[in-house]
């Protein structure tokens, strides 16, 4: 598998959101988003108005979306918010616990998963862009973080390996739990800027309106430097909480 290099790790967050810049600028050519050719679809095909059929398509996407938010938090409540946004690549520990006795990046997972849902506001030629972009560059990243893992860790990262799935997760847990404490609020506080998304999309859904996907997506930075800033006012308290 090919590896990322260090620039696309330490710009991943940017390259991710190229991927999705790239599908949506194909709206020049082609003006129809694939939900409303999905909907105009199921419209058809099952005999319901069209509004129906697309709550229909946008729930669908709706749920998707809120799993793949929720499967990241599980993920950051174990990894916490300054490894998830960290501009450098982290090996000094092995997380095995929560979502990673199921897969060993349920983060990219997230990303995978939510790109399809993310990938139906787009026109049709840009939605395999991004429905393939993403877990491709995910796959991409994996390669880089795993072999720092693996050279780190060595023969206890390469029977974590061979346990547990790459990306796509086992039903079934794959290693005994190690006793870790999952920070939620941590967890909550790393993911805001997916969660973002994620409410756009409900919001959307609601309201037939995808101008909520955009608001969300526009309002998730904002988000989660507010989310940072409450996490370092938290620690500073209890800092100062502990000297007195």
């Amino acid at each position: 598998m090919m590896r990322a290099t260090g620039f696309e790790f330490r710009q991943r967050w940017s390259l991710f959101g190229a991927i999705f810049g790239v599908g949506f600028i194909f709206f020049a050519i082609d003006h129809v988003p694939v939900w409303v050719r999905l909907s105009g679809h199921l419209s058809e095909a099952a005999k319901i108005p069209m509004p129906l059929a697309e709550h229909i398509v946008l729930g669908l996407a709706s749920a998707v979306m809120i799993t793949s938010a929720l499967i990241r938090v599980w993920g950051s409540a174990y990894l916490g918010r300054q490894v998830v946004h960290d501009h450098a690549l982290h090996s000094e520990a092995l997380r095995a616990d929560g979502p990673y006795r199921h897969t060993r990046n349920p983060l990219y997972f997230g990303n995978a998963l939510m790109a399809v849902p993310m990938g139906i506001f787009a026109p049709t030629i840009g939605f395999p862009i991004i429905a393939i972009g993403i877990p491709l560059f995910c796959y991409r990243l994996i390669g880089r973080e795993e072999a720092g893992l693996e050279a780190e860790q060595g023969e206890q990262y390469r029977a974590f390996m061979r346990a547990v799935p790459r990306m796509w997760p086992s039903l079934r847990a794959r290693i005994p739990a190690s006793g870790a404490t999952p920070d939620w609020i941590n967890g909550l506080s790393a993911e805001v800027f997916f969660m973002s998304f994620a409410a756009g999309v409900i919001a959307a859904a609601v309201t037939l309106n995808p101008m909520w996907v955009w608001i969300g997506c526009l309002a998730s930075p904002l988000l989660s430097w507010l989310a940072e800033l409450a996490m370092r006012k938290s620690s500073r308290t209890k800092a100062t909480e502990s000297k007195e």
